[in-house]
């Protein structure tokens, strides 16, 4: 049946980490009529559903943007890879599957730069409805939510060698980074259930499908949101058979992710106006902040060799060991295809000035290049290294009025002298973990940067020669009131009607740890403003 020219009530652009909880939450209502669009295709692939499958899909066109930044001055121009879902479900159903929310003292700092309910106590309520986790319900935790969230069951010898060590220097053991505090070294959490990725479209879009007032439309592009005045009335889109118009009633909620959100707005006339001038665009709305306020993730690995094959690297070194993993998966959805990117980790401090940890480890066991470089063809393992809150920023902006050209990306990575302390001294703990038993009998040599690389200059410059992001992309279509943000506290676009923004761009600042459950958050939230709106 074709959507050209159809009506809904709700027009929610983008099915990933935002997109489906907006979706799923507002066909609840019966009398909703809503209508999600995704780019990418259906989520059918094997590859999506297992969890070490994100090894295929971080590099897999099918399913991802694959996007390339512009050359980084700070980085030598180096240009960076980032894996973005195209695909149901979004990077929820590609990425490294590890659930933390970040500090308290994150969303309070929203709160705090003039975004009222967005305290962490404001928030607390949306991470729980959202929640089912399997230790049960707390203060904390939610049970009975879309959202399954786990505990690690494949404990490798080395994470507890981790937790151990950072101990014996006095970082604390942490049971749960998502509890009252996040400082200290633990196993993370993760969106797996009975062995399988819980991505936010089987969780939240694909039980929703079945009801009537909900559809789905794949491989629809949008290119262009229709204004009526001020109000967005509607899409253009682009499908496979031609291009055609959707209509929408009550709101249009952009949740493209921190890309394709400003992107579109963007294309629509919607930004900073000389530039869509530049480009031949129609200005609709002089809006500054479109795409500026980029903030990522930037950091690096070291590597290690280790002392006894128990790596993934074995695993896949081997064709039996191979085999016997995926046996396992299959049969009992176990073993060591069923965990997430990063098993252990650390929150902590490195700075003297810091007053809540300002640096992650993900603690993998498994050691390689960065997304095509594959493993290395030896036993060994890894610590990510990454400063939580980065300073430097970036900005998005078109290269094209065709909205299938990619925009350029320019994240500014490794600017801000705070960044790259916190990076050096970062890799000198992870270092002095390492030289500590029970995890330095694991391993035999610093395989990457090496011995040879020890000043902080050299420690710096291999950051900025050899590092990658974590691809928590935010902050560019921000929440707040000053010139350059974009949304109010509402997530309404501001200067417009009927439009929102109800993904990870609208973060005004970036949490301090991975995004997914944070940008499931804030669809929760968003579902709620929408419904409650609704009712006025």
């Amino acid at each position: 049946m074709s959507l050209d020219g159809a009506e809904f009530d709700y027009i929610v652009v983008g099915a990933g980490a935002g997109g489906s909880v907006v979706a799923a939450r507002l066909s609840e209502n019966p009398a909703n009529r809503v209508l999600v669009i995704e780019a990418g295709g259906r989520d059918s692939s094997f590859w999506i559903h297992i969890p070490v499958g994100y090894g295929r899909t971080i590099t897999d066109a099918r399913v991802n943007w694959k996007y390339m930044t512009e050359p980084n001055p700070a980085l030598g121009g180096r240009q960076i890879y980032w894996p973005r879902g195209k695909v149901l479900g979004g990077s929820t159903s590609i990425n490294g599957l590890i659930y933390i929310r970040g500090q308290a003292e994150d969303y309070d700092r929203w709160r705090q730069l003039g975004n009222a309910g967005w305290g962490y106590e404001d928030v607390l309520p949306y991470f729980r409805r959202a929640e089912d986790q399997e230790d049960g319900e707390s203060r904390y935790h939610g049970t009975g939510g879309p959202l399954h969230v786990s505990n690690l069951v494949e404990r490798n010898p080395l994470c507890d060698a981790l937790i151990a060590s950072a101990g014996a220097l006095g970082i604390p053991h942490n049971p749960d980074f998502n509890g009252a505090r996040q400082e200290g070294a633990g196993y993370y959490q993760a969106t797996i259930k009975r062995g399988r990725r819980v991505s936010s479209a089987t969780a939240y879009l694909r039980p929703a499908m079945k009801r009537p007032n909900l559809t789905v439309a794949t491989e629809s592009l949008a290119e262009r949101i229709l204004f009526d005045g001020r109000r967005a009335v509607g899409l253009r889109l682009r499908q496979p058979g031609g291009t055609i118009s959707v209509r929408c009633t009550r709101e249009l909620v952009l949740a493209g992710g921190s890309i394709n959100s400003p992107q579109l707005l963007m294309l629509s006339g919607v930004g900073e106006a000389d530039r869509l001038r530049d480009l031949g665009v129609d200005p609709v709305h002089h809006l500054p902040g479109v795409g500026q306020n980029l903030q990522d993730h930037y950091g690096g690995q070291i590597t290690w060799k280790c002392s006894r094959p128990i790596t993934l690297n074995d695993v896949m070194l081997s064709r039996p060991k191979q085999l016997m993993a995926g046996l396992r998966w299959l049969l009992f959805r176990n073993g060591p295809l069923s965990v997430p990117a990063g098993q252990a980790g650390l929150f902590t401090r490195v700075l003297e000035g810091s007053a809540t940890p300002d640096v992650q480890f993900l603690f993998q066991t498994f050691s390689g290049g960065y997304y095509e470089d594959g493993l290395f063809k030896f036993s060994g393992f890894a610590n990510f290294i990454c400063p939580v809150r980065p300073r430097s920023r970036g900005s998005l902006t078109l290269a094209s009025a065709d909205p299938a050209i990619p925009p350029r990306l320019s994240p500014n990575y490794f600017s801000d002298e705070t960044d790259r302390r916190i990076a050096v001294e970062g890799l000198k703990l992870a270092r002095s973990i390492a030289a500590t038993p029970p995890l330095a009998d694991f391993v035999t040599e610093e395989h990457f940067p090496g011995a040879d690389i020890r000043s902080d200059a050299e420690i710096e410059a291999y950051f900025r020669e050899t590092g990658g992001c974590v691809s928590h992309q935010v902050g560019t279509c921000k929440m707040g009131s000053d010139p350059l943000a974009v949304v109010d506290a509402s997530l309404r676009v501001h200067g417009l009607e009927g439009l929102r923004v109800a993904d990870a761009s609208i973060m005004p600042t970036l949490i301090s740890g991975n995004t997914n459950a944070a940008t499931i958050m804030i669809g929760e939230k968003a579902a709620q403003m929408i419904s409650d709106a609704a009712r006025a």
